[in-house]
């Protein structure tokens, strides 16, 4: 016998009558009657007896209604418990962010948690990109966004796309920059991030490649406010690819061709909880969100395709911390 037949069952049973039973299921009268038939077929007893004012059930059919009542009751009580298996994940989860939301697909990610694991409750925290990594090894964060190099034994990452970053310069240094070297980029102000940032140390590791020092530094850690002072006249920071190119295309500042660093934007989390399932939901809900089921250095390439087209400079209308 079928699931539906013993819903049949009861729901004649409950309504007295075919027509309103097959109302309340939504199926034809003619389909009711002959699931009834099949069951009472395959039990090999009637279970209602027919008159002119509707369906009557007989002592059988009495019998075996709480029977019935009892398998479906059952059958719901293991579709409730399925339930639960796929939301199985709960409780709180405090997660890093950096840069701005649509830069990670925030909006999306959360999105998907939400839909699989409703009893998850996420807990969102801006944070500096050096700080996010030290929260996430420490254990003060269960996991973080983060972007630049991954050196740390205890932490591990899925690493979601490259970021590339160029020099800038304000648009009034133009011929001033056009033909400087790296000793003459290094002479001028430059606008830097606090020592604890990857902004900084990507500017850090250009200047130790290059041999040189800035011998004058505005510090910053917003990208907003480095824009500003870069685009007002201040002097020279590392900008990433797509706000540069939106602001010089603006006409407020100008790119330096030999200045140019790339690093990549990770998900965090410590390496000791990489089964545990509150970041194997984590780090699966990403993998879907950034679509990472594939060849992880492909979809890397094409991300990076992505960061440089035209599409993706509205990420620059709303700076984040770094």
């Amino acid at each position: 016998m079928e699931l539906y037949q013993l819903r049949s069952f009861a729901a004649v049973a409950e309504a007295g009558h075919l027509t309103r039973a097959a109302e309340k299921l939504h199926i034809s009268q003619p389909a009711l009657s002959a699931q009834i038939k099949a069951l009472e077929d395959e039990l090999g007893v009637p279970l209602f007896e027919r008159t002119s004012s509707g369906m009557t059930l007989t002592a059988a059919g009495q019998r075996l209604l709480a029977e019935a009542e009892k398998v479906l009751a059952a059958a719901q009580a293991l579709r409730s418990e399925a339930r639960a298996l796929k939301g199985e994940v709960s409780g709180k989860a405090s997660v890093g962010t950096v840069l701005e939301p649509a830069l990670s697909r925030l909006g999306e990610f959360l999105s998907t948690m939400v839909e699989r694991y409703p009893l998850l409750q996420l807990e969102l925290h801006h944070e500096i990109s050096g700080v996010a990594l030290e929260k996430v090894r420490s254990g003060e964060l269960d996991a973080s966004f983060f972007y630049g190099d991954l050196a740390q034994p205890a932490v591990a990452g899925l690493a979601l796309r490259p970021l590339v970053y160029r020099v800038a310069a304000p648009a009034a240094w133009r011929d001033r920059i056009a033909g400087a070297d790296w000793s003459d980029i290094a002479a001028l102000p430059w606008v830097l991030t606090p020592p604890i940032s990857s902004h900084h140390r990507l500017a850090a590791a250009l200047f130790r490649k290059h041999g040189v020092e800035p011998t004058k530094v505005v510090e910053a850690d917003q990208e907003s406010v480095i824009s500003s002072l870069v685009a007002s006249g201040v002097g020279l920071s590392l900008m990433r690819e797509d706000v540069a190119l939106e602001r010089e295309a603006a006409g407020e500042l100008c790119l330096w061709d030999q200045g140019r660093a790339t690093t990549t934007l990770w998900f965090l989390y410590r390496q000791e909880r990489a089964d545990d399932p509150v970041i194997r939901a984590l780090t699966e809900g990403l993998r879907d969100t950034w679509n990472l089921r594939g060849n992880l250095r492909g979809n890397l390439r094409g991300n990076l395709r992505d960061l440089r087209e035209p599409r993706v400079a509205p990420l620059a209308k709303r700076a984040g911390r770094r």
